[in-house]
């Protein structure tokens, strides 16, 4: 047989005593004691010699010294053979003996000393491997039982000095190797690790409690499995993984093996059609109870990197749960939202005034909704794990603005008494359902639009209902301004609106300051809206330029006053007190350069006045050329194009300008 030189391999050694065998010790015994004999002989023939050399201390003198120093003899170490470590579960001393058997039967130092190896060696070596491995199984395989953590500890010595050697085997042809080699005790503890786990994962349901409460059987087995692998992890952090060198890297390993076992009772369990609340549940332990509950237990976040693990369902099978799910949420949702306006609607029509809180009236239904739209959306989160996909909820918010606003309109047809006071109330649902749609800011910016043009119209509704009363009041001091009654009298027409406009807002009471001062906003806007309108009606001609710079003073006056009036009563649309004194210059100015260049400056100002607007605003200017007003518009094509950074919120466009200008 061919030898083989085998690098040596630094086994534990006890003493130099524990590596010899029985028959040396006896040896050494019976060599001390023939040595004894032959020296008392030696004494007896030339004693008087000897006598003569060595002086013996007094015979009592040494007996009292041994009497008062006597030691126990030294203890000779038990050495235990192959089958007795086996027996005793010291796994890496019988790996030991075998590794040593192993290189005196192949190494090349034994063929130098001509050692004869016979096949019947071989065949007990592979015997008694074969027995070693399967001692190696059965401690793997009691991995759990803490009483058997010694015999742990030394069968993963065991491992690491088998795959040693077969890491120097490696460098040897197949065919010249032992049969035995490689041992593999690696891949045979790996593949061991996962048997455990399968099996300690399927006897959950019979040895784990607390989950007699759940409804279902799909729960209980989800439950005790969950609650498995938690215990379990913490005792591979407690126990186990003290038995095991870092470069196992033994609670990830468990921690994957785990995942990987309850990754295919998942798959196993959502083969068949699943029931929604079984849906719910399996849910919410991949996204919630599993990451959350089970993997990041303070104990186990220093020792396992539950980042690396893969998903514990594939995509496919995880889609359609979650649809289930979703589908399922948002008919509820829907049929929520519905109920919650079916009972607005109801409220309207008892007679009952809306409830009144700090002196305005208030309706609840947005806060119901949103408080529904976001229970639902936070619960969707924990389930699916995923903000993205439970936003998909807020889309029920699509139907419900529409048949809100269709009920709005329905109450504006009718004739309830207390409309006024209903319109009040939702004044403050509307400003709340805005304010949540704008705060959303993972809504698309189309669908948040469309949704807000909505809300819009909910209270351009209500607005309405309270605006069109009070123009109509106006409407006798709007048909006096810039007339020649009013160019005679300025101050007192301007003045007649002004008390009318103060009387008909100190009537709107009981509405929520902020609704309040949106809604003067808006009256502030539509009387300057008007007086423009009625300053390009071009009822009043102003011939020369001391009337063209005494209306440009009265537009400045009655801008002031009008301005201060919506201010002072909680306007916030200051902007517009710089609408009519921009447009007095043009009235002032009398030079045609100087004019040019204003006229370009408002339009740039206010890039949606129109060229209509201008050539009526120039009209009120009779003693403009048809050159004049030629160029003016030439320039004012030239060089609109470039307004200014932060224009103002859109005005001209929504002053109507009838009559053709030629």
């Amino acid at each position: 047989m061919k030898t083989i030189q085998l690098p040596t391999i630094n086994l534990r050694r006890k003493s130099k005593d524990v590596l010899e065998s029985p028959e040396a010790l006896s040896a050494s015994l019976c060599a001390a004691m023939s040595t004894e004999q032959t020296e008392k002989s030696s004494n007896g023939a030339g004693g008087e010699k000897r006598k003569n050399k060595i002086r013996f201390p007094d015979r009592m003198r040494i007996t009292g010294l041994k009497k008062r120093h006597k030691h126990k003899p030294p203890e000779v170490p038990v050495v235990l053979d192959f089958s007795q470590n086996l027996e005793q579960n010291h796994l890496a001393e019988a790996s030991q003996h075998l590794l040593a058997q192993e290189e005196r039967l192949f190494s090349s130092e034994a063929a130098d000393e001509q050692v004869p190896c016979t096949g019947g060696e071989e065949d007990r070596l592979q015997k008694d491997y074969e027995a070693l491995k399967l001692q190696l199984r059965m401690v793997i395989h009691d991995s759990f039982n803490t009483d058997n953590q010694a015999a742990l500890k030394s069968a993963v010595t065991t491992i690491l000095q088998e795959e040693e050697r077969d890491h120097v085997w490696e460098k040897t042809a197949k065919h010249e190797r032992p049969v035995w080699r490689p041992m593999e005790c690696r891949e045979i503890h790996n593949k061991l690790l996962q048997m455990v786990v399968e099996v300690r994962l399927q006897r959950a349901n019979e040895e784990e409690s607390g989950a007699d409460k759940l409804s279902t059987s799909l729960k209980k087995d989800i439950c005790r499995m969950g609650k498995r692998i938690q215990n379990d992890l913490l005792q591979v952090v407690r126990d186990v993984q003290g038995c095991y060198p870092p470069e196992f890297d033994v609670c990830n390993m468990y921690t994957q093996l785990y995942h990987q076992a309850f990754s295919m009772k998942l798959q196993e369990l959502t083969q068949s059609n699943t029931e929604l609340e079984d849906c719910i549940y399996i849910l919410s332990w991949i996204n919630d109870y599993y990451p959350k509950g089970v993997l990041q237990q303070k104990e186990l976040q220093s020792h396992i990197n539950s980042e690396a693990l893969g998903p514990l369902l594939p995509t496919e099978g995880l889609k359609t749960l979650e649809e289930q799910y979703l589908s399922h949420k948002e008919a509820v949702v829907k049929t929520w939202l519905s109920s919650a306006l079916k009972r607005e609607e109801e409220h309207w029509q008892t007679g009952e005034k809306p409830e009144l809180m700090d002196n305005y009236y208030i309706s609840h239904l947005a806060l119901d909704v949103i408080h529904l739209v976001d229970g639902a959306i936070k619960e969707a989160v924990t389930i699916l794990g995923n903000e993205d996909k439970a936003q998909r909820i807020l889309f029920q918010l699509c139907s419900f603005l529409a048949s809100y606003k269709k009920s709005i309109k329905e109450l504006l047809k009718g004739k309830n008494k207390d409309i006024s006071d209903i319109l009040k109330a939702n004044l403050v649902s509307i400003k709340q359902l805005r304010e949540y749609i704008k705060a959303r800011e993972n809504l698309p910016e189309d669908v948040k639009g469309t949704w807000l043009s909505t809300v819009a119209d909910l209270r351009e509704s209500c607005h309405r209902y309270f605006l069109s009363t009070i123009h109509k009041e106006l409407k006798r001091h709007y048909q006096k301004l810039w007339t020649q009654a009013w160019f005679s009298s300025s101050h007192n027409i301007t003045g007649d609106l002004l008390t009318a406009l103060e009387d008909q807002t100190t009537r709107i009471t009981f509405l929520k300051p902020a609704c309040m001062e949106e809604l003067l906003s808006q009256l502030h806007t539509e009387v300057m809206m008007e007086y423009v309108r009625r300053m390009l009606k071009r009822k009043v001609k102003l011939k020369e330029k001391g009337e063209q710079e005494t209306a440009a003073t009265f537009l400045c006056e009655d801008s002031a006053r009008i301005n201060a009036l919506f201010i002072r009563t909680g306007s916030k649309e200051k902007w517009l007190s710089n609408v009519l004194p921009k447009m007095s210059e043009v009235l002032r100015l009398q030079d045609a350069g100087s004019l040019r260049s204003e006229i370009v400056t408002l339009t740039r100002t206010y890039p949606d006045i129109s060229e209509r607007q201008v050539l009526a605003l120039l009209q009120l200017k009779t003693n403009l050329s048809s050159e004049d007003v030629r160029n003016i518009k030439d320039s004012l094509i030239e060089n609109r194009t470039s307004p200014v950074s932060e224009p103002p919120p859109p005005f001209f466009c929504n002053v109507p300008v009838k009559r053709m200008l030629i």
